[in-house]
């Protein structure tokens, strides 16, 4: 009689450190994209101007400037671009993810209407709607879903890379 409550104690034992340990896993996993993501948003600076385009053009540049180095890229018509767009100027924190891409949150989610889906290569810049954070392509990639194009580099594209800390976003006012 005492060996079946024994088995039924281990059982027990073995349940609860399974899903104890179950829990703890997935707590790691769960990222807190904003909460705890210093961001300013600088009202007071100014735009950054480039007189190298025509007459009636009115394309929406940025420039991204990390640890000295200035990367420029040009932004698609898509509604996610014009929404990252407006919220400039930022300082904000960058981060690295995988091996071939940095990230970061911007203030506000972006709509995704009337933007194209990404097939990212060294260069592009995207919108991950799942997960509410811009990314900054140095190597290739490809689709995935909900990854949503939101331009190309137009120079300084090999300082993706490097990036780190703080980055600075500014407007390119033609």
């Amino acid at each position: 009689m005492e060996v079946i409550p024994k088995y039924n104690r281990i059982k027990r034992m073995l349940i609860f450190s399974g899903v104890l340990l179950l829990a703890v896993l997935i707590t790691g996993c769960v990222e807190e994209n904003n909460l705890d993501q210093n961001i300013t948003n600088q009202s007071e600076d100014e735009p950054v101007e480039l007189n190298n385009s025509k007459a009636g053009d009115s394309k929406m540049r940025i420039s991204i400037e990390s640890n000295g180095e200035t990367v420029v890229f040009e932004l698609n018509d898509g509604q996610a671009a014009k929404e990252l767009y407006e919220q400039l100027p930022l300082t904000i924190e960058v981060k690295n993810y995988s091996s071939n891409e940095k990230i970061f949150y911007p203030p506000n989610k972006l709509n995704t209407s009337n933007t194209p889906l990404a097939n990212a290569k060294t260069g592009t810049i995207a919108y991950y709607a799942p997960w509410g954070d811009v990314v900054m392509f140095y190597g290739n990639f490809g689709t995935a879903g909900g990854l949503y194009e939101l331009g190309n580099v137009v120079s300084g594209g090999e300082h993706i890379k490097n990036m780190s800390g703080t980055i600075t976003i500014k407007k390119i006012v033609n």
